[in-house]
């Protein structure tokens, strides 16, 4: 497939528009799964623990498996992967509507659901990033504000569909609003030339159809002469023989040369193509091998060890709020008058704000963008500590509109791994942060509900939250201060023909 120059605008504004609202109907009920986790509670009467595992698996499934997400967009294509996600997640909102026990949810709700969302989510990063170069930023930007939109208009949707339909009825609903995606993935268009001749076999691709002519051709020959050579040697005897038998002789040199030939042939063939097919595989160890020193070579980096262990740490005690909040609210006795929003949609809108403005700060020059996150990674952990001390609607409100906020932190997140290990490392140390965070999402939830099913209260929990994102943001900040010089001039001295940082960031 050859594709053509992004165009920056055109056909890609269509795709922003589409991928937004294909992000918006994938992952509202998802990240709004904390109004159907009451429910859950009530309808199944198992632990917190237990029925938390539900909603985090739906969130964390995605970024666990994001590797094979991506290897499915590389081999067929951003639209034929949005349309098979949309299958997915709408089937597994209406399998759901007829789970018989949790147990079922962890598989139609929280695999299936999760990955239709990492495909969904892979399908559309990849289709925005063909159409737009100069003004990549901005689209990934706009697309990914859809899923906070969603988590915002899906929490009171949701809870207006159980008052009205019950559990079952909403799902139902909420299932078939996402068969909206297929519409959304018809217009992904790949952005390829029509008219651009067949790619041309890699040089790997073309070794066993040379070996196959070079046989064939060299078999041929072989075959010719050695007939013409029997053919003269048998004639010096033709005027002694019969004319039956000197055919019948004649015939049978012919093709005992001729199966000799061919397993000469066969064998030279098979002695070949067995090399070919080792050295394919060393080469295949020797990437292998060199992706694991890769590996073990980022490790080696102060920073990005530390950067490892804070977004793990900030999964597994940030993550829990935006499911658990609402059950935190019925904890404490809150007067249903009072309750005019839900509290996760409040998470919802102010994350969609934190991504903007957090994103706004990362572009001035003036700010250290690492300093930034270790800001919002200790502002995260003194407000879960807060969460116990809150007792009344206004201040749950408040406290959620701050998590909310610095739960924006994921828009700078690519800005702090550029200038940790550099551009030319991106790829691979981004894939390693992401599987680790799909883990802290899995993680977080069941852990603090196993504290509720254990204390009965939520002040453990989150005071164990509090603690697991202040750690991960102290070790990073130690990390930082002596090796940060080193780390930005290990990011000048990159070679003339590598991107800089300001552009890689925006990528």
């Amino acid at each position: 497939m050859v594709f053509r120059k992004p165009p920056d605008g055109g056909w890609g504004w269509v795709i922003v528009v589409v991928s937004f609202f294909a992000q918006f109907l994938c992952y509202g009920s998802p990240l709004a799964v904390g109004v159907l986790y009451v429910e859950w509670l009530d309808a199944f009467g198992e632990g917190k623990g237990k029925t938390a595992w539900v909603g985090s698996l739906a969130n964390g499934i995605g970024l666990l498996a994001s590797p094979v997400c991506s290897i499915c967009v590389s081999s067929f294509g951003a639209r034929p992967v949005a349309i098979f996600s949309g299958f997915m997640v709408a089937g597994g909102l209406m399998m759901s509507s007829f789970a018989p026990n949790i147990y079922f949810l962890y598989i139609s709700y929280g695999i299936v659901v999760g990955l239709g969302c990492g495909l969904l989510y892979t399908a559309t990063v990849t289709i925005t990033c063909h159409y737009f170069d100069k003004r990549r930023g901005l689209a990934l930007g706009l697309i990914s504000t859809g899923s906070s939109v969603g988590l915002f208009i899906y929490a009171a949707l949701q809870r207006e569909l159980i008052d009205l339909y019950g559990l079952d009825g909403c799902l139902l609903i909420v299932g078939a609003l996402s068969l909206n995606i297929l519409a959304c993935g018809s217009l992904m268009r790949p952005l390829e030339s029509p008219d651009s001749p067949p790619p041309e076999k890699t040089c790997v691709d073309k070794v066993p159809d040379q070996y196959l002519v070079y046989h064939e051709k060299e078999k041929t020959v072989e075959e010719n002469i050695s007939i013409l050579e029997k053919g003269y040697v048998d004639k010096k005897c033709a005027n002694n023989m019969p004319d039956h038998k000197q055919d019948s002789i004649l015939n049978k040199n012919v093709l005992s040369s001729i199966n000799v030939n061919e397993k000469d042939s066969y064998k030279k063939k098979v002695v070949e193509q067995t090399n070919f097919c080792k050295q394919l595989a060393k080469r295949k160890w020797q990437l292998y091998l060199n992706y694991w020193e890769e590996t073990i070579v980022l490790f080696k980096n102060k920073v990005f060890s530390a950067l490892f262990v804070a977004i793990l740490l900030f999964d597994i005690g940030g993550f829990p709020p935006s499911l658990l909040m609402e059950d935190v609210a019925r904890s404490a006795n809150i007067n249903e008058d009072d309750y005019r929003m839900p509290l996760i949609s409040i998470i919802g809108i102010m994350t969609a704000v934190g991504k903007l403005i957090l994103g706004i700060l990362a572009d001035f020059k003036w700010v250290n963008t690492l300093y930034l996150y270790v800001t919002t990674l200790l502002m995260t952990g003194m407000a879960l500590f807060a969460i116990p001390f809150a007792k009344s609607y206004v201040t749950l409100v408040m406290l959620s509109g701050l998590l909310g906020f610095l739960t924006g932190n994921w828009s700078i997140f690519p800005y702090v791994t550029t200038k940790t290990v550099g551009i030319e490392r991106l790829t691979h140390a981004y894939g390693i942060l992401m599987f680790f965070a799909g883990l802290g999402n899995s993680l977080g939830p069941p852990i603090v509900g196993w504290f509720y099913d254990w204390t009965q209260e939520y002040d453990t929990a989150f005071y164990f939250s509090g603690c697991c994102v202040l750690l991960g943001g102290l070790l990073l900040l130690l990390a930082a201060l002596p090796c940060w010089n080193a780390c930005t001039n290990q990011s000048t001295k990159l070679p003339p023909n590598t991107y800089s940082y300001k552009v890689a960031s925006s990528a």
